[in-house]
């Protein structure tokens, strides 16, 4: 299985170099070409034990690419992650701009179906604002949308991945659910909780969980 992972920050990078290591074939895209250079020549951006281990052997073996063109990160992928940052506005609300704009860039460079999955921490109903997306632009492929928020602790974030507490899964249709069974299956076989749930309930529970963090 391809996919891409849009965003090379905290959560593109760990999530990319997580699914290679579960035997996906990944491609990594930011719009930031220093820092595509910087992990060609094996830099690593952020401070995370393992990470820079990981993404050499995944490199090496050939799993694991980085791109800034986004076209040559979705072509022939089955899915594509937006993982990309979510900043404050002027209002204090979650800045979007940079998910929607993902979203289009990936809808328009799918060669065939595609599901896109929302990483970034977003409020509910984000997901359901990507499906009117979709539908405006009229893809000539299928395109769904899906959640699958990232529950990663600074400091653990490889092994959080890699042996995560929960996976939540929300999706809408079929379609995108069997896919993320499929992507998510060597996970299954180790007996990790997937949890499958609708999109508005996946974003709700991140933020859920966020706020049980911060009141601890």
């Amino acid at each position: 299985m391809k996919i891409a992972v849009v965003g090379t920050g905290y959560v593109g990078l760990v999530s990319g170099a997580g699914f290679s290591e579960m035997g996906l074939d990944v491609t990594c895209v930011d719009i930031n070409p220093e820092r595509i250079e910087a992990l060609h020549r094996g830099e690593i951006p952020i401070y995370e034990p393992g990470l820079e281990d990981l993404v050499a052997q995944n490199v090496k073996a050939g799993r694991l690419h980085f791109t800034t063109d986004i076209k040559e990160a979705v072509a022939g992928a089955d899915a594509a992650f937006l993982a990309v940052g979510t900043p404050m506005s002027d209002e204090g609300a979650a800045d979007l701009k940079y998910v929607f704009r993902a979203a289009e860039d990936a809808i328009d460079a799918a060669t065939g179906p595609l599901v896109l999955v929302t990483k970034s921490t977003v409020p509910v109903g984000t997901g359901a604002k990507i499906k009117a997306l979709i539908e405006k632009k009229n893809s000539p492929f299928q395109i769904s949308a899906a959640s699958n928020p990232e529950f990663l602790k600074e400091g653990a974030a490889v092994n959080d991945f890699l042996n995560p507490d929960r996976i939540v899964v929300g999706t809408d249709n079929s379609e995108a659910k069997d896919l993320l069974d499929r992507l998510y299956r060597p996970f299954l076989l180790r007996e990790f909780k997937v949890l499958h749930m609708d999109i508005k309930s996946a974003e709700l529970t991140k933020y859920a969980s966020n706020c049980m963090l911060a009141t601890r």
